[in-house]
């Protein structure tokens, strides 16, 4: 098991940043896989970022740009810088973690969510 804990949710301004932060803990394999994605009221959760095994990223244009996703291996933890927000950005954030031995037998965890709001 894998317990996947989020952090540096708030509110901001527009224009401002954020940093947010996932901390995986437990049964972490050779193999991870994480993403950041995000669920504003009423809409469908949507991915915001993306980094593979190899460190490969990548984002969807509503944030290209404006949004940094990395990691540190050492500490089990992925970050997503955020910047330049805009009130569209508010949402519910959750961090995907998937670990396994290969690339084919990863597992998914879910965080429990952060919140984001940007105010106009």
């Amino acid at each position: 098991q894998v317990q996947v804990v989020e952090s540096g949710g708030g509110l901001v301004q527009t224009g401002g940043s954020l940093r947010l932060s996932c901390a995986a803990s437990g049964s972490i394999f050779s193999v991870n896989v994480m993403g950041w994605y995000r669920q504003a009221p009423g809409k469908q959760r949507e991915l915001v970022a993306f980094i593979s095994s190899s460190g490969r990223t990548n984002y969807p244009n509503s944030v290209k740009g404006r949004f940094t996703i990395s990691r540190d291996n050492a500490k089990n933890t992925v970050y997503l810088q955020m910047n330049s927000l805009k009130p569209e950005d508010t949402g519910v954030y959750y961090c995907n973690w998937q670990t396994g031995r290969t690339q084919l037998s990863t597992v998914a965890y879910w965080g429990q969510g952060t919140q984001v709001t940007v105010s106009s």
